[in-house]
């Protein structure tokens, strides 16, 4: 068994701007989507996925102990950091949706 050092990186420690520079394209990349539980959140956040980054996907979702809030994770292959700066917002733009991380 192999010893692997793993660096982990706060997304919040760093500008903006630098994300595409830890990214090498293409890759995979997680989109988590957080909103309020209802029953099409998570077809829409694939509807929505789809129209950026053509794929089948199986999305993965927790709801949360109230039954209040739904997460939506999705992994595509990002081509670009066009392509991810689009889907930020667009998934976004999705009823009910509070955040997207």
């Amino acid at each position: 068994m192999t010893d692997i050092n793993v660096k982990e990186i706060n997304l919040a420690d760093i500008p903006q701007q630098q994300l595409k520079d830890l990214l090498n394209f293409p890759c995979s990349f997680t989109f988590k989507v957080v909103g309020k539980n209802r029953p099409d959140l998570m077809d829409d956040v694939v509807v929505v996925t789809q129209k950026y980054a053509k794929g089948d996907y199986n999305p993965r979702q927790h709801i949360s102990s109230k039954g209040t809030y739904n997460s939506v994770s999705i992994d595509i292959i990002a081509e670009n950091i066009a392509q991810v700066e689009t889907l930020y917002v667009e998934l976004a733009k999705i009823d009910g949706v509070r955040m997207v991380l």
